[in-house]
């Protein structure tokens, strides 16, 4: 299968404004990049890219003032199948876990775990440890949180929206996310592109997504409880522990958003 993944955003600055960037495929979808996505802006400024922390490519430039556009548009293959399910994976001991993995059992910007620890005890120690123990979580964050856009807030945190019971994707990953690392399971938020082929119609406008990954059984698995079921089509940008790590823009300067497109698309 190919999948066309691409977007336009359209920004006023009132005056030369740094920005900050996490657009493209991530490199370990890179054997699968066919037309490669990559920033294109107008007016045309230099573009920097870096890797940051987490190994996510980035790119830095200075918009001027005035309209600026970036957009990006390129084509994936994909496997066609839904999101794998490995319900033996087990839950590692503490004492056993990778070292890098460890930073993703702490306490993060959107991730409060020392609010959330005991929540999370009360309702999942009884689960069976490893795959089970993260699904559980899923369905409970999945039953628990009623999805808006309406209800989106750039500065709501996991503990927000346990007590709100409402928000969008990446703040039902946060809680999962905040939720498993409660009980010992490092986890790692993730955003890109999600497709809504095997979907029935009418498709919602696109949209780039948030969802979480889990270390178990000596690797990262996905884990969407947003959507709470396997999906196709799900193209990885970035990796980090909250969504405050991985943002798509971030600007240093007064701005305003004129408008948003997201297409993922697969090409027959």
């Amino acid at each position: 299968m190919k999948i066309r993944v691409g977007f336009e955003m359209l920004y006023d600055f009132p005056q030369p404004t740094p920005m900050i960037m996490v657009l493209g495929t991530h490199f370990s979808r890179a054997s699968d990049i066919i037309v490669p996505d990559l920033l294109t802006t107008s007016p045309a400024v230099e573009i920097s890219p870096y890797r940051d922390m987490f190994g996510n490519w980035c790119s830095r430039m200075v918009a001027p003032a005035g309209r600026m556009r970036l957009a990006a548009d390129g084509i994936v293959r994909d496997s066609g199948q839904p999101d794998p399910v490995v319900a033996a994976a087990f839950q590692h001991a503490v004492e056993d876990l990778p070292a890098d993995t460890l930073v993703y059992l702490l306490g993060s910007r959107y991730c409060e775990t020392d609010r959330l620890s005991e929540v999370a005890w009360q309702l999942f120690e009884k689960t069976p440890p490893g795959w089970a123990r993260v699904q559980a979580i899923c369905d409970f964050v999945h039953r628990h949180i009623a999805f808006g856009y309406e209800h989106a807030r750039a500065t709501k945190t996991a503990w927000e929206a346990y007590n709100e019971g409402k928000g969008v994707c990446r703040d039902y990953a946060h809680l999962a996310i905040a939720f498993c690392r409660c009980m010992n399971i490092p986890a790692r938020y993730c955003t890109g592109y999600l497709s809504d082929i095997g979907t029935p119609l009418p498709w919602a406008v696109g949209d780039f997504a948030g969802w979480f990954e889990a270390y178990l059984g000596g690797r990262w698995h996905m884990f969407d409880p947003r959507n709470n079921v396997p999906r196709i089509g799900r193209i990885l940008i970035a990796q980090g522990r909250d969504a405050s790590d991985v943002p798509i823009t971030q600007t240093f300067g007064p701005n305003t958003l004129v408008s948003f497109k997201v297409w993922t698309d697969e090409i027959a």
